[in-house]
């Protein structure tokens, strides 16, 4: 059984903000590489146990944010995407999709380092359905014929995987304290700053949660494939994406919008 593991950086236990965590030139970057690739390796482990066979990783941090030199020596790193982005290498060939270290879509409230892509998102939304950064690789799985089996990061993200994937599996590692009510209006830098409140589990304690979910979760797929669903959409598929203003560039809130006939994939590699 084949693996893809999607990361993602914000939605670790213990990476506290923005600044100082998640970008080189953040004073605890690399410790917050340490905490992903802990997390990663926990999972890793879990589906090794419960009989995969191939784990790849998908670093979809994008200053990066897995230390390859801690990583698992049994998986797979990605790093970068083919001739097309999406859906980043991930092909029939892969049994399930997980996912680890991921923060919730822009707009949800009591979530923390809340964003889609960037801080300049107001919303992303496919045939109506808001989704994030989780919900654009998971509507390509869905594309593939590819369950989402595990997903772990902030609480208000998990609800967010359960409610666009009925019967992932998912564990919590902190949980934010801040609603998002008045944050609609803010601009991109504004909104970068809004939501830097949480409460943390111990990274220790999240690691044994997550190999232990992680191994539930592929014995779940072995024992009821069907058991893993998506939300129901029709072609043509159409991509609405809601820009704040910015007050570095200077713009006010905008808009755009595309469509393609019958792919979902295909809709995601059309630049912004």
């Amino acid at each position: 059984m084949k693996i893809m593991i999607m990361t993602d950086m914000e939605g670790c236990a213990g990476i506290l903000n923005f600044k100082d965590w998640v970008t080189p030139e953040g004073r605890y970057y690399e410790k917050g590489k340490r905490f992903l690739t802990a997390e990663t390796n926990a999972a890793i482990d879990g589906f090794f146990a419960g009989g995969a066979t191939e784990v790849v990783i998908l670093d979809g941090h994008g200053h990066g944010g897995i230390d390859p030199e801690l990583l698992d020596e049994r998986a797979l790193l990605r790093r970068g995407h083919s001739e097309k982005v999406w859906p980043w290498g991930m092909d029939k060939s892969f049994s399930a999709l997980a996912c680890v270290g991921q923060h919730a879509k822009a707009g949800t409230p009591y979530s923390h380092l809340t964003h889609t892509q960037n801080c300049g998102v107001i919303d992303y939304r496919v045939n109506g359905l808001s989704i994030g950064e989780y919900g654009q690789l998971a509507l390509c799985a869905m594309e593939l014929g590819i369950p989402c089996i595990l997903a772990c990061g902030e609480k208000a993200f998990t609800k967010e995987a359960e409610e666009l994937t009925p019967g992932v599996l998912t564990v919590a590692v902190k949980e934010g304290l801040l609603p998002d009510d008045g944050f609609r209006d803010c601009t991109t830098e504004a909104y970068e700053n809004a939501k830097l409140s949480a409460i943390h589990l111990s990274p220790g304690k999240v690691v044994k949660m997550i190999r232990e979910t992680a191994f539930k979760a592929i014995e779940k797929l072995k024992k009821s494939p069907n058991a893993f669903h998506f939300p129901k959409l029709s072609p043509p598929y159409r991509r609405e994406v809601e820009f704040r203003a910015s007050s570095e560039r200077k713009t006010q809130p905008y808009s755009k919008s595309v469509e393609h006939p019958d792919s979902i994939i295909e809709l995601m590699n059309i630049p912004w």
